[in-house]
């Protein structure tokens, strides 16, 4: 990367992303999207698409219609329209793929309500926006002390400022609702800007705030994952997890969002498995299922009087057993069923034949030293001569 906070070191020690992906770069934010068009000029006649997309603090962007025709290419720090003011940020995308990216967004590109590119950003916007963004961290503080001593049962958990260092708009996360009103005062009255409150969820603040999951590795709502799908204890059922909230829970404390991961392959492999409550009809009695492995296709059953004794029987043996049971037929026993699957394992049983798994193949042989030591004084007689 060629930004300077992600680059290596002199130690040859990577330093990583101090900027949480707000690098003037735009490298290692992952709402990047590569520009494979910009090598590509349009047909002679056709105008440029007059919308740029920028990027602001925290993976925050929006589109803006560029009236003017200035010449931006990404990475070009511009000044925008905002409500009130202006606000500063960096264009990550332009030209056709940002009505790609409109349609995706589901926002239509002739928009007449767009906001506008004022102009690329001076050298004093640049200034005061870097000055406003070294602020932030202490005003948090502060903020987070006056909500304390308000006794108000929320956490604020981010500050962005506006552009022109005339707004700063606060995230906090709360169970219920809050009643910030002497907070936006005290608030204002310390800092001397106007303030903004906005409320965001659990799984969004840990989106902003970044961190490393029980995986090991950063949290992906930081890193690449952008939307947040549902997830339910259904998910976790469905690949026989164990319904522990301290192990399936996140960062966030919402069940992990990579629950969902493997789930359509679960899915896909129980169209075809005989469900987990069947009971079988045997010779010997009822038989309920115990546990079931999915991708071994393995089911284990145990009768009604002998909870504890489970035998593994095959999906197709299983559903055999169902059939047989639907035309009021009952099934052999299951230690019938599972002594064939025994025998089947056995006859594919790995037979060690050439010694390649003994531990000691390549130690050498111990010699007996007496026997060194004898041979040694016969080679030693032989060879001296006989003095008489």
């Amino acid at each position: 990367m060629a930004c300077s906070s992600c680059s290596t070191g002199k130690d040859g020690q990577p330093r990583g992303c101090k900027n949480n992906g707000t690098c003037g770069t735009d490298g290692c934010n992952k709402l990047t999207v590569f520009d494979w068009l910009s090598n590509m000029s349009l047909p002679n006649g056709q105008k440029p698409f007059d919308c740029v997309e920028v990027r602001f603090k925290n993976s925050r962007k929006e589109f803006f219609r560029n009236e003017e025709n200035l010449p931006l290419s990404i990475g070009d720090v511009v000044a925008t329209q905002a409500k009130s003011g202006h606000d500063v940020g960096v264009v990550t995308l332009t030209g056709e793929l940002v009505r790609v990216q409109m349609k995706r967004k589901k926002t239509a590109p002739d928009d007449k309500t767009l906001p506008k590119v004022y102009r690329k950003a001076t050298q004093r916007d640049i200034d005061i926006w870097q000055k406003c963004r070294d602020r932030e961290e202490e005003i948090k503080k502060r903020s987070r002390e006056i909500a304390i001593a308000l006794k108000l049962e929320m956490k604020l958990s981010d500050v962005e400022f506006q552009g022109d260092g005339s707004k700063a708009t606060f995230y906090y996360t709360a169970e219920d609702r809050v009643d910030f009103r002497q907070l936006i005062k005290d608030m204002a009255k310390a800092f001397q800007i106007r303030i903004e409150m906005r409320q965001i969820g659990y799984r969004q603040e840990a989106q902003r705030l970044g961190g490393i999951g029980s995986c090991g590795r950063e949290l992906c709502c930081s890193t690449w994952l952008s939307d947040f799908r549902s997830v339910s204890t259904a998910s976790a059922r469905y690949q026989q997890l164990a319904l522990n909230p301290q192990k399936l829970a996140g960062q966030c404390g919402k069940l992990k969002c990579c629950l969902n991961y493997e789930l359509d392959v679960y899915l896909e492999a129980l169209k075809d498995f005989p469900p987990q409550d069947s009971k079988l009809m045997t010779k010997k009695g009822l038989a309920f299922c115990q546990k079931a492995d999915i991708f071994k296709e393995t089911l284990w059953f145990s009768y009604k009087d002998e909870p504890a004794n489970w035998h593994p029987l095959t999906k197709q043996q299983v559903l055999e057993i169902l059939e047989l049971n639907k035309k009021n037929e009952k099934a052999p026993t299951l230690e019938e069923y599972a002594e064939e699957n025994t025998t089947s394992e056995e006859k594919t049983a790995y037979e060690n034949v050439v010694g390649e798994d003994s531990l000691t193949r390549f130690d050498k042989p111990k010699r007996n030293s007496k026997r060194r030591n004898k041979k040694r004084r016969n080679n030693k007689s032989k060879a001296r001569p006989d003095a008489k």
